[in-house]
């Protein structure tokens, strides 16, 4: 009965360490948003969300990249700072891709490091504007917003290039950032592999 009982604390003390972490990201994410939302400029707020999503993947695991990717758009929202609800879905998709490239490819070493995480960086942005691109311009503001012309020409560029660039800056942010963070957390940082 004792050894059940000490194995039950190690998993809620693992459990409760994931859920503090995630909800920290969490809550940079949307401060963040809301604090750089205020310069007017979607590079600049991109680019850290996008960063923050890839940090959260590569210092916790899958499982916080993952619920950090889902769950900052809908409260980003609910907070006054999202796009239409009905865009919701396919920027959850952009980051749950952006993340899911980041677990696979900057958690594998090809020869070096810095050699994985570059190429984290250029695949991930790729996948992460394509997914939002195809999805957001060319199939939902024409066939299913039906939005006066300069409003849909407005979304549309927001979720154009502009989220490649976003997603190239964020990635690296990450990679000249994230070894100093694992470097000061000890070994691969704090990564719980959930």
């Amino acid at each position: 009965m004792k050894i059940y009982k000490e194995g039950q604390e190690i998993f809620m003390s693992k459990r409760v360490m994931w859920i503090t972490r995630t909800a920290t990201f969490i809550a940079l994410l949307i401060v963040m948003q809301v604090f750089t939302s205020s310069f007017g400029n979607t590079i600049i707020t991109g680019s850290i969300v996008n960063f923050i999503l890839i940090m959260s993947v590569m210092t916790c695991g899958f499982m916080t990249g993952l619920t950090v990717a889902v769950v900052s758009p809908i409260f980003a929202k609910f907070v006054g700072i999202g796009p239409l609800w009905v865009l919701i879905p396919f920027i959850i998709a952009g980051n749950i891709i952006l993340v899911l490239m980041w677990n696979f490819i900057g958690n594998r070493n090809f020869g070096k490091k810095y050699i994985s995480n570059i190429f984290a960086v250029v695949v991930a942005a790729a996948a992460k504007f394509l997914v939002l691109y195809i999805s957001i311009v060319q199939v939902v503001i024409p066939l299913f917003l039906k939005l006066p012309e300069p409003k849909a020409s407005v979304i549309s560029n927001v979720f154009s290039f502009p989220q490649l660039l976003t997603a190239l800056i964020g990635g690296m942010l990450a990679v000249n950032i994230l070894p100093v963070i694992q470097k000061v957390l000890g070994n691969n940082g704090t990564k719980a592999h959930s």
